[in-house]
């Protein structure tokens, strides 16, 4: 698996949600691999509400974890 986090270590709060952001991508894609198939997947989960609800709950809960990392940018 290729290394792509040193560290949840950000400078600012708004590169800390960007990280969040990437961090919730990256485990879609390792969850699902095949890029078709996302593809594929992806306008049933784009016009559902539930379905966006629960990824800005998964991007909200990296976020914690990041900014807790970051002692709250304190």
């Amino acid at each position: 698996m290729e290394q792509w986090l040193p560290s949840l270590k950000t400078d600012t709060a708004q590169e800390g949600y960007d990280l969040a952001v990437k961090l919730a991508r990256k485990g879609v894609g390792l969850t699902q691999p095949d890029a078709e198939v996302r593809k594929r997947l992806r306008p049933e989960y784009a016009e559902n509400a539930d379905s966006l609800t629960f990824a800005s709950q998964v991007i909200a809960i990296h976020f914690q974890t990041v900014a807790a990392a970051n002692d709250y940018w304190k």
